[in-house]
């Protein structure tokens, strides 16, 4: 395969943004957690509960610190590798980076030193109230990235300019409360919860398996359990209001996430397994389910999923309407003060479809010359590898039931007062949390590229293709700083987890002398009264 530009671009940007998402949910998830328990602490003055936030505490430090380092470099890579595409939504995207900004560097920033300083020298309630800061100007953090990405997947609130060949805003509301944003922002965190609980829940089921600070293990393994059980729920329920968004907005994802070549009758059915052949352009096999897709995509009984092809159909009618609009472009461009309104009147009637135009130039110099073939190897760039889409988005969801399934047994557990019972007769499970940790990850890395691949091949849907948006580089920079950005953000990965199993194996300080910390000691003696952790 020959390297381009455009090609090592999108890898380097996803590459970034896949190691920065691996520091983001636990910092999300983690801070909630932190002063859900720091609140316990306060209403009830046990010192146990402060021992708990102090060491959940370092964790989230740790991870904090890293994800800052990692996600600084993803903005400025948006001026290196996409000048174009800065040039083109600078309008819509200055405000909220900006207000991003503010948030993880003012707000996260001085609230996350009063966390970690301020524990002598602020009253209780004063550090409760910086705590509870620091997981809102997280969470918030989050709500103005994903108001940007969500822009970009239903770029709703704005106009093009001919004139100045930018979008610029029409609506800053509509932008902030675009409808796929806030989708995604309460699904993103959501997932950030489960994965702060499951990473909670899997650390407390390796200090019970090995009998160490049992006390603080099994206070943190209930509170995780009860978060992780919600907030797996909640992952499911939010990511169907996702699933119905793309259906509104992105009917080329969803039918891809389901290969879904034909349309079919409502309600469609659901693939659980399927093989995908690209080149076919069919499924070799599928096993389906009647109606469930139909159901979960439109919430009716009577609306159609358009299938791939149809869609592919439906873009040769709007690549040929882009091509007028290109053409009067380029007139418009050519004579900004002396063309006539006919053609700025052609270029409005066309304008929706003029990022449909774009998609020809790879093939064709002029648009309104293209061929027959040409709109139609244009017409099915617009559907994305439908192969990995299928897989990654069922590794997801298979994910998430698990996170349900598992958290809601832990919390049975834990509410009923039987958590010593699976030291005694259940370690297995105990075994399944240690070896679930990294699941969430994996789930959330799937969710990422189902969401960016899944409009593929478009930087801002149906707007402005990513062939086009890029910067005049040359492989080799890229490849260099690609080398690069691999290079440093695999060694801080490296520290990340090594610095979080040194902490680990420490362990929290729960008052309890460290040669009583074997798995002898801490199991209760036969016929002795048992008291009741501080």
């Amino acid at each position: 395969m020959e390297l381009n530009v455009v090609d090592l671009s999108r890898l380097q940007f996803a590459m970034t943004a896949l190691y920065h998402f691996l520091f983001v949910p636990l910092t999300i998830g983690l801070s909630v957690l932190l002063a859900t328990m720091e609140t316990v602490y306060v209403m009830t003055g046990r010192e146990i509960w402060k021992r708990m936030v102090k060491f959940w505490g370092t964790l989230f430090g740790i991870n904090f610190v890293l994800g800052v380092a990692t996600g600084l470099t993803m903005e400025f890579q948006f001026g290196m590798n996409w000048a174009y595409f800065s040039q083109y939504v600078g309008d819509v995207f200055g405000a909220p980076l900006a207000i991003e900004g503010l948030m993880a560097f003012f707000l996260e920033a001085t609230f996350v030193g009063l966390f970690f300083f301020g524990w002598d020298r602020l009253s209780r309630r004063q550090h409760l109230a910086a705590t509870w800061a620091v997981a809102l100007g997280t969470n918030f953090s989050a709500l103005w990235i994903l108001i940007a990405n969500g822009w970009m997947q239903n770029p709703v609130g704005s106009m093009f300019n001919p004139d100045t060949m930018r979008m610029e805003v029409t609506s800053f509301f509509e932008v902030l409360f675009n409808p796929v944003a806030q989708a995604k922002f309460v699904h993103t965190v959501s997932a950030g919860y489960v994965t702060a609980a499951m990473f909670m829940l899997g650390v407390s089921a390796w200090y019970m398996l090995h009998g160490r600070h049992i006390a603080i293990a099994k206070r943190s393994m209930a509170i995780a359990s009860a978060f992780g059980f919600a907030s797996a729920l909640s992952v499911v329920v939010l990511g169907d209001e996702s699933g119905y968004e793309a259906n509104l907005n992105q009917k080329m994802k969803l039918a891809t996430m389901e290969a879904m070549w034909e349309t079919e009758p409502a309600p469609a059915s659901f693939n659980i397994v399927a093989w995908p052949d690209m080149e076919k352009r069919e499924n070799l096999f599928a096993i389906e389910v009647p109606y469930v897709m139909g159901l979960i995509a439109t919430r009716s009984l009577t609306d159609v999923i358009p299938g791939i092809k149809e869609l592919v159909d439906r873009s040769k009618d709007r690549i040929r309407q882009g091509a007028i609009a290109w053409d009067a472009l380029q007139q418009i461009r050519a004579n900004p003060e002396t063309v006539s309104e006919d053609v700025r009147e052609t270029f409005r009637q066309n304008e929706n479809s003029l990022g449909y135009a774009y998609l020809l130039l790879p093939f064709t110099d002029n648009p309104m010359e293209a061929t027959t073939e040409q709109v139609e190897q244009a017409a099915w760039s617009t559907v994305p590898n439908v192969f990995p889409m299928f897989y990654a988005f069922r590794i997801m969801v298979a994910c998430g039931f698990f996170f349900i399934l598992i958290t809601s047994v832990f919390f049975y557990y834990s509410s009923s007062g039987k958590l010593d019972e699976l030291r005694e007769k259940r370690r297995w499970l105990l075994h399944v949390a240690v070896w679930s940790i990294p699941l969430p990850w994996i789930a959330c890395e799937m969710g990422w590229f189902v969401a960016e691949n899944g409009r593929q091949p478009w930087i801002i849907e149906s707007m402005l293709p990513t062939s086009v948006a890029h910067s005049s580089l040359t492989v080799t920079e890229v490849l260099l700083t690609l080398a690069g950005f691999v290079l440093l953000y695999s060694t801080l990965l490296v520290v990340e987890i090594a610095l979080m199993i040194k902490y680990i194996k420490i362990g929290p300080d729960d008052g309890v002398p460290a040669d009583s910390q074997s798995p002898e000691a801490s199991r209760p003696v036969a016929g002795a009264t048992p008291v009741p952790a501080e």
